[in-house]
């Protein structure tokens, strides 16, 4: 058991959390596999060759945390997992497409995930790279669905597809991958390390939230401090997951899962150390923490997800374990 008071972080608290952050993750995580379950056996029927590459990309996850975010959005505002799966399952098939593509020779060119295979060294590259074309699009099927459409107001259902829309495109995701690319050539400055570090890895984890937020009816002020929350837990996730790379580096290429292009990669640890990137990773999640404060004991599972993102980074866990629950 995993209690948020036993992780000996660095991290200044008004009160200790007795929250059982294992419970929580372990409990959502089922939700949401089993909801990405019911979903793909409705449709893999179609087409068994393009799903089987779709399926092998989402199963087996890591710990699901972009759509727990949503899920924990949700509830904080008294939203239905009913009403916030198709959004949080929509959230995990895109991150599942960012995966598949992030492998590729052409980006990071990575032969394990998650300690097996990457798709394209089981199905090619063509079908590898279609299968995260295929989750990409079918994210967008699911959050625009019927089942989901009599749910909410027809305003706020193309809102929210636009917020994740705007998330994962050329100022998101893509385009964060895209100046991730041209930076292994380039020399580059802090800026610019966050710059890439907001779009690349921050853009989904923002909207993973806002979109939790807005569909269970949160106040346009409480949707601002839940963005804010995400803009500083994005790049704690990022900076952490720096740091683990850095610190574990020759165990983790030992094993294979370091792409070959990687260690080209601007991060924080190779911009300004170690010990500063620990410092700023320390700010980013007491400054995610902060935002909460007006929600009281309602935002537990958010809080402690920030703070154990700190705690595993700045307590040297291996690499493998916190891109367990980033990736």
């Amino acid at each position: 058991m995993i209690n948020c008071h036993k992780l000996d972080c660095d991290l200044s608290r008004s009160q200790v959390t007795t929250f059982n952050l294992q419970a929580y993750l372990s409990s959502r995580r089922a939700a949401v596999d089993r909801a990405l379950e019911r979903y793909v056996q409705e449709q893999q029927s179609h087409s068994q060759a393009i799903w089987q590459a779709m399926r092998y990309g989402l199963f087996p996850g890591g710990k699901r945390i972009r759509p727990i975010l949503t899920l924990a959005a949700g509830e904080l505002f008294g939203g239905k997992h009913k009403l916030l799966l198709p959004f949080a399952c929509a959230i995990e098939m895109i991150h599942a497409y960012s995966l598949i593509h992030d492998d590729l020779p052409a980006l990071d060119d990575d032969d394990l995930r998650r300690g097996a295979p990457t798709a394209h060294r089981v199905f090619g590259e063509g079908l590898a790279l279609l299968a995260g074309d295929g989750l990409l699009t079918e994210a967008f099927c699911l959050m625009s669905s019927s089942q989901v459409a009599r749910l909410l107001p027809s305003k706020l259902l193309v809102q929210l597809i636009h917020d994740v829309g705007h998330a994962v495109g050329a100022v998101g995701l893509v385009g964060g991958q895209a100046l991730d690319l041209k930076a292994e050539d380039d020399t580059v400055d802090l800026a610019k390390v966050e710059y890439i570090h907001v779009r690349k890895t921050g853009a989904l984890i923002l909207a993973a939230l806002q979109v939790g937020a807005r569909a269970a009816g949160a106040a346009p002020a409480d949707v601002r401090r839940v963005v804010r929350y995400g803009e500083f837990l994005g790049l704690a996730f990022q900076i952490g997951d720096d740091i683990l790379d850095a610190e574990g580096e020759v165990v983790t290429r030992g094993q294979g899962e370091t792409g070959r292009k990687e260690c080209r990669k601007a991060t924080y640890p190779s911009v300004v150390g170690i010990v500063q990137a620990k410092e700023r990773l320390t700010d980013l999640v007491q400054q995610a923490v902060k935002q909460l404060t007006p929600f009281g004991g309602r935002s537990e599972p958010l809080t402690a997800i920030a703070e154990y993102v700190g705690a595993r980074a700045l307590h040297g866990e291996t690499t493998s374990n916190l891109k367990e629950m980033q990736h």
